[in-house]
This record gives structure tokens, sequence and C-alpha cells, in this order.
């Protein structure tokens, strides 16, 4: 097997994790735009990952056992905007309501925590991987 697979896994971990967190922070950061350049609210968006197999292992179990994280797309979310009575808001329509972005802080704020674990995940298991390697580098000695 190819000594940097693991490397790879792991960084495409560290990769896909701090997209998401930068979903996340640009949701939380627009939590109260009731304006874009678009027009209407902000949307909040949502990040997708799938599965990309590694390449060159020289095991076909092995080759369809490994695979690194590929980000996709990130998209609006498909739910619809909160409306608020706001009359005196500059952003209001003729019967008085306000269109909110569709942020739900508290699950923002879970799926930062999450990323964040997933983010420390991946740091242990490319620090343990380089550890492994240094070991068996060792042998040879």
């Amino acid at each position: 097997m190819d000594f940097f697979v693991p490397f790879r896994i792991c960084g495409s971990g560290l990769s896909a994790q701090r997209a998401k967190m930068d979903v996340i922070t640009a949701n939380l950061a627009n939590v109260d735009t009731t304006r874009t350049p678009e027009g209407g609210p902000y949307m909040r968006k949502v990040i997708s990952f799938s599965s990309q197999p590694v390449g060159r292992v020289f095991d076909m179990k092995l080759r369809k056992a490994l695979n690194m994280v590929r980000v996709g797309d990130v998209e609006e979310s498909r739910e619809g905007v909160r409306r608020v009575a706001d009359p005196g808001h500059p952003d209001a329509d003729a019967s008085g309501f306000v269109s909110l972005p569709n942020v739900n802080v508290v699950s923002e704020m879970a799926g930062m925590i999450m990323a964040s674990r997933a983010y420390e995940a991946c740091v242990t298991a490319f620090d343990a991987t380089k550890s492994m390697a240094l070991k068996t580098l060792e042998i040879g000695r």
C-alpha cells in the first residue's frame, strides 16, 4: 500500500470539515440578514459530502474499503423563510411582516460542534499514522 494513503485520507477529512465550518460560519454571520444582493432574505447554505476512491492501492479489497471525503456542492436550504411581524422594519412587506433567514442558531452550533469533533478525530488519526510511520522507520535501524 502507498505509504501516504492514510495521510491523504486524513487530509481529505480535514479539508471537508474546514469547508463545513466555513458554511456554518457564513450561516451564523447572516442570521439576521433580511436583504441580499439577489433580493430577499439570506437563505441558509448546506454542504454535502460524498466518498471518493483513494486511488492506487495494491489490493482490490482495500480499494473498496478505503475512501476519501469529497466535498460536494454548497446549496441553499429548501426550508422556507421565517416571517415575523415588525411593521417598523425597513424590509417589511405591505402587511407588516419581515422575512428572516431560515437559520436556526442552535442547530448551526450543534453542526459546528460536530464538525469540530470530526476535525479533531482527523487530527488524531493523522498523528497516530505519523507515529506508526516513524516507528516503522525505526525498525530498520
